[in-house]
């Protein structure tokens, strides 16, 4: 007879709950709660992106499904121990988790990353493959341990494309199918008590959180520097814009080209690069 595991999901946005809990339940296993981090940090309060996201999550809620919104590890692992789960599975949770939650389900926590791991272990992959001007980024679903993305290997897989003008609205459609496949194999994995691969201690890029400083446009840099500069603070969204100085005007530059176009032209370390969308970072937009 088939094993049919009481599941709980972790993660940050309505369409991530929806591919987790279709691809469990496709799978033949039943989601129990979801749970969603509504801070940074461990008893802190909701910050307001987290707050919107909620209210999404809410509306699309599944008829008898409870959301958790924990403010700390241990409420966490309390909250979960009520619910007899088989497998906490984890999709871009903000908190490192403590033992008492990995060790509360039966067959532990599987944590989906964005990244062929041990590549860019750490809580932002795809700002970093962007930052480095990689054109393709991978996923790995592996088992979680009280380190960072350092847990054996259940499945992974590279080559999904990163566009010049990346966005996340553009890079969703390439994950959900890769990523509903590879959780459907890992959760077989799980099913069968397979430990996985163990991965390399090689020494990979890590991918931590984005230094303050580089919000500011310098440009002694190369020029593709900064053009993925721009582009990864793009995919994080306008509000983050980085701030650089033309001139006599500071501007946040939201889109940049290396090929000339039409737009303003800045002298970099070795090359010039073209700032083709802009708004004044004290007014409103700057014409080009």
């Amino acid at each position: 007879m088939a094993v049919r595991m009481r599941v709980a999901l972790a993660t940050f946005g309505a369409d991530e709950f929806a591919v987790l809990h279709t691809t469990c339940v496709e799978a033949g296993h039943v989601p129990v709660a979801y749970v969603c981090c509504r801070s940074m940090k461990p008893n802190s309060s909701t910050d307001a992106h987290a707050a919107v996201a909620i209210g999404r999550i809410a509306e699309a809620l599944p008829r008898g499904m409870d959301l958790l919104l924990p403010g700390s590890g241990e409420g966490l692992a309390a909250a979960l121990a009520g619910y007899r789960l088989d497998l906490l599975v984890v999709y871009g949770f903000n908190w490192k988790l403590p033992a008492s939650v990995l060790d509360t389900p039966r067959f532990g926590v599987v944590n989906v990353h964005m990244s062929l791991l041990p590549k860019y272990r750490g809580p932002a992959p795809v700002l970093w493959a962007i930052r480095n001007g990689d054109t393709e980024i991978g996923l790995t679903i592996h088992r979680m341990d009280e380190r960072f993305d350092t847990g054996p290997v259940l499945a992974q897989r590279g080559g999904i494309p990163l566009d010049e003008d990346v966005a996340p609205q553009l890079l969703w459609p390439r994950i959900r199918p890769v990523l509903a496949e590879l959780l459907t194999t890992a959760l077989d994995m799980v099913v069968r008590q397979v430990l996985g691969t163990p991965q390399d201690d090689v020494e990979a890029p890590s991918a931590g959180f984005i230094e303050p400083e580089f919000s500011v446009v310098d440009w002694s840099r190369p020029a593709r520097e900064v053009h993925n500069q721009v582009r990864m603070f793009a995919f994080m969204g306008r509000d983050h814009a980085p701030v650089a100085q033309v001139g006599k005007q500071r501007l946040k530059v939201f889109r940049t080209r290396l090929a000339p176009t039409e737009g303003i032209r800045v002298d970099c370390a070795d090359a010039p690069i073209w700032i083709v969308e802009s708004a004044s970072a004290t007014g409103g937009p700057e014409p080009q």
